[in-house]
């Protein structure tokens, strides 16, 4: 069974580095985007509910991993509200803006059971 996915912008990174590499694995189901004022995901991404808000997608019961690519200073409070809603976390980089954050958000995953990883697309 596919691991429902939701993505929380579909902007650049949501285009290019997330929606089709999700949408292309036989692992995972794009089921949630987020897009607050636009609809150009519908046209490509019809299975895919569209959400206006992170908080509207977090609360939908049925995703199993959110992928926050939404600007860093957002990070950690809807990497939070992700991990608190019981869904698997993928946080592109930069992680957090302080080593707090980040200490904060890996010790709620491992109390709540859940994975958390830090995308990474490229290395020099």
């Amino acid at each position: 069974m596919a691991i429902k996915t939701g993505i929380c912008s579909y902007g650049m990174s949501g285009k290019l580095f997330h929606a089709p590499f999700i949408e292309a694995h036989p692992g995972f189901e794009l089921a949630a985007i987020v897009e607050r004022h636009r609809h150009d995901s519908a046209e490509r991404y019809p299975q895919a509910r569209l959400y206006r808000s992170v908080e509207e997608m977090a609360a939908d019961k049925d995703l199993q991993l959110i992928v926050v690519n939404t600007p860093t200073h957002l990070h950690y409070q809807q990497g939070k509200m992700v991990l608190e809603a019981g869904k698997h976390l993928v946080i592109e980089k930069p992680f957090t803006t302080t080593v707090a954050e980040a200490e904060d958000l890996a010790a709620l995953a491992e109390k709540k059971g859940l994975f958390l990883s830090v995308y990474q697309n490229r290395r020099y």
